[in-house]
């Protein structure tokens, strides 16, 4: 296989499962910080956090996936991300996460679908917020779907206070 066909993506571990992004998402990896509450939003919307000039939303994928109850602290690391939307109110997020993101290559022969035989049962049903179960090389993932992500923060905000 020639590396034409490879990209390069980032395992990041959140509370209760691994998720799969491609590299050029990312715009930074910070040190977590208290976000800023925002009033009347929903549990997985942490709050916002200040990132070169912009106030940008936090998001516990753990939480909207409905894994866990991760809220941050010691250890953990805020990816802040590029939206993929042409929504000009809503050009970067952030994504909470267990430490650094690993650096991994993904190819067309070590990544498939993930299914009963990787000892996920539940392989049919997707989590909120993700688009598909997957395996690369070992390590199981998710693959967020990132358009619904950020759909649900469009959503969210403007009905905070």
């Amino acid at each position: 296989m020639s590396l034409s066909n490879d990209i390069r993506g980032v395992l990041v571990q959140i509370e209760g499962a691994r998720l799969l992004l491609p590299n050029a998402t990312i715009s930074e990896v910070l040190s977590f910080a208290a976000p800023d509450a925002v009033a009347g939003a929903p549990d997985w919307l942490l709050g916002r956090i200040r990132w070169r000039g912009w106030q940008v939303p936090l998001v516990s994928f753990a939480r909207m996936s409905g894994t866990a109850s991760e809220g941050g602290g010691i250890g953990s690391k805020v990816l802040v991300l590029k939206a993929l939307g042409d929504d000009a109110t809503l050009p970067h997020f952030a994504l909470l996460t267990q430490g650094f993101p690993r650096l991994v290559t993904v190819s067309r022969d070590a990544l498939r679908p993930a299914g009963d035989d990787d000892g996920d049962a539940s392989a049919a049903v997707l989590p909120e917020g993700v688009l598909m179960r997957v395996v690369l090389n070992d390590d199981p993932a998710w693959i967020p779907d990132m358009g619904a992500v950020e759909a649900a923060l469009r959503q969210a905000l403007p009905q905070a206070a």
